[in-house]
């Protein structure tokens, strides 16, 4: 029997003529390096569209985030298209306003104090979903016996103590 830790994967918004794809991105970036860096994966959606197969593959077997822009929602229908169902949406715009996230496009080099703290706010709401949908994933791979527990950072052993 295979022992499985849970990945999350988050597809992000790939749109570079509005603000709300720039805050997706970077929103998703701080998801991978900062805030849940042992459980994030992020998918290309650009190779992702392309046929990448180890994107489309990921996406078939762990559950994934999409977080899109503005409404188009091409992250969510390209995952919904060629892997399955996303286990959570985050539309930008909803977050942000959709003027704001159809405003034009934005250098990093010329981010704001607003612009850092809708970052934020797509991050907060990017967490509060990839908890939910990490604990849903992880109880159903305990459920069927193939799952990790513990309270590591990599899972710790199979009593639960947190070590390995």
């Amino acid at each position: 029997m295979s022992i499985n830790m849970v990945k999350v994967g988050v597809v992000s918004c790939s749109g570079e003529d509005c603000l709300g794809g720039t805050i997706s991105r970077l929103a998703t970036r701080k998801m991978l390096d900062e805030i849940r860096p042992d459980t994030t994966v992020t998918i290309c959606l650009p190779l992702f569209l392309a046929g990448g197969v180890e994107e489309r593959g990921f996406a078939e077997k762990f559950p994934t985030i999409s977080v899109d822009g503005c409404s188009k929602a091409c992250a969510k229908r390209a995952t919904e298209k060629y892997s399955g169902k996303v286990s959570a949406v985050i539309d930008v715009s909803d977050l942000i306003g959709k003027e704001v996230a159809e405003a034009g496009a934005l250098s990093i080099r010329n981010l704001t104090d607003e612009h850092s703290a809708m970052v934020e706010k797509v991050v907060s709401e990017i967490t509060v979903k990839f908890d939910e949908v990490l604990r849903a994933a992880q109880r159903d791979l305990e459920a069927k016996g193939l799952a990790m527990v513990g309270s590591g950072p990599s899972g710790g052993c199979g009593c639960g103590c947190g070590t390995k």
